[in-house]
């Protein structure tokens, strides 16, 4: 399995709508912070979340987050 790529070292904040979104755990989405596929062949998979009312979500873009998609200030340690 391979580790994933720190895409930047803080998170990406946006607003997110009800809905499932697939969050990108491998770092070599074109789409950050979201799955466009370019996983494939290392053993990392996109996490699914799913976001229940609008909100603010602080999406985790150095792949280390122990909350998963979510940042957790694991960033300001790597």
């Amino acid at each position: 399995m391979s580790e994933p790529i720190i895409f930047q070292k803080f998170p990406t904040v946006q607003k997110a709508e009800p809905g499932v979104y697939w969050w990108c755990a491998c770092g070599r989405s074109k789409g950050e912070p979201f799955c466009d596929g370019s996983h494939k062949g290392t053993g990392l998979g996109p996490k699914q979340v799913q976001i229940t009312e609008a909100k603010t979500v602080a999406w985790c873009s150095c792949k280390h987050s122990k909350q998963g998609a979510t940042c957790d200030g694991s960033h300001a340690g790597l």
